[in-house]
Formats: C-alpha cells, structure tokens, sequence
C-alpha cells in the first residue's frame, strides 16, 4: 500500500505542476482576448513562479524526508540549518523577483498575485480529481 500511496503522490504533484501552468496560461490567454497585455504578462510571470515555488518546497520536503528517514531510531533528529536558509530563500527570491518586474517592467503587482493563486486553483483541482478517482488501492 504505501508503493501505491508514493506513485499517487508523484502523479498528483506532477498534476498539479501542470494545472499551474495551464490555469495560468489560461488567464493570460483570457486577459490578451480582453485587451489586457499587462495583465496577462502579469498572470504568466505569477505563474511561473507558483510553480517554481512549488517545485522547491517539494524538494525542501524531499531532503527534509530524507533527513528525518537517515536518523531514524534517534530520539531528537536534527534538520540540517540549510533546510531553513533555503525555504527563506525561496520566499526571498520570489519576492525579489516580483519586486523587479513590478518596478522594471510596470506589470500590475495584483495580477501576479492572481497569476500565483493558479497554484491554488491547481492544487484544488488535483485534490478533487484524486476524491473522485479513488479506486480500491
């Protein structure tokens, strides 16, 4: 059961990558068909980066698994100090970057935000498709 629940898993992460970047590409599409090319620049830069924060706080979780898998039998393990300097840096990059492109670029801030809910939206979506796909494992 748990070699099932590990292979569901990789697929719903891989579902949820994918969505983020459609729904965004989605918006965007809808944002240019309105006349909106600063939107819809906006929507595919959050995009991009709810995706690219999803890959890295997967990869945090991996090596935090793998941390915690090597020592176990240990009473009190220990995260490696890097752990907590990436995930701050993750959030440190991603705001730089919206900094940049918001002040460089004149791209509305609220529509990156919007572009950045499409991994929320996509999330949402993979959970409701694994309810509904649930088949006896």
């Amino acid at each position: 059961m748990t070699e099932a629940l590990e292979i569901t898993a990789s697929r719903t992460e891989l579902r949820i990558g994918w969505l983020t970047i459609f729904f965004g590409a989605a918006g965007a599409v809808v944002a240019a068909v309105l006349g909106n090319r600063s939107w819809a620049s906006g929507l595919v830069v959050g995009a991009i980066l709810g995706w690219l924060n999803f890959r890295w706080l997967g990869r945090g979780v991996d090596a935090l698994v793998l941390a915690s898998t090597a020592q176990q039998g240990s009473e009190k393990p220990v995260v490696p100090w890097w752990n907590y300097l990436l995930a701050m840096f993750r959030y440190a990059l991603i705001g730089l970057i919206v900094y940049a492109i918001f002040v460089y670029r004149n791209i509305p801030l609220a529509s990156m935000l919007v572009g950045l809910c499409a991994l929320a939206a996509a999330a949402t979506a993979a959970s409701v498709w694994e309810i509904f796909t649930v088949r006896d494992r």
